[in-house]
């Protein structure tokens, strides 16, 4: 009397197995995975690209006499400004090429007067 008991048991744990991916509940268990990957992608992702966008454009936009920080924190004025390169004028009669990628900020003009 007791094996039909038992049997009955297995079969209704079997039944209540995982559903497909797409009912309700499949959705509902990666939902937090998805909301993980969006919030990763606004709070990391995005602003990041932004940033790098900026930097590309403003590097891109160098001109002769510009004066500018490098990523060293050499502060200098652009005196030659070519392809991937830039010669930035550290002192008077003193000239140093670097990468353009190697500008970090552009300050405003006579910023190194107020410096020294």
């Amino acid at each position: 009397m007791e094996m039909p008991v038992l049997i009955s048991y297995a079969h209704a744990q079997a039944a209540s197995g995982p559903g497909s991916i797409f009912s309700g509940e499949g959705i509902m268990g990666l939902m937090p995975i998805i909301l993980m990957f969006g919030l990763l992608y606004f709070l990391m992702i995005r602003p990041q690209m932004k940033r790098a966008k900026e930097q590309k454009a403003m590097t891109d936009a160098l001109q002769k006499n510009d004066e500018v920080i490098t990523s060293a924190g050499i502060v200098g004025k652009v005196a030659k400004v070519g392809e991937t390169y830039i010669s930035l004028e550290i002192a008077p009669g003193i000239e140093v090429q670097m990468q353009k990628g190697a500008v970090q900020t552009l300050l405003p003009k006579g910023s190194i007067k107020a410096m020294s």
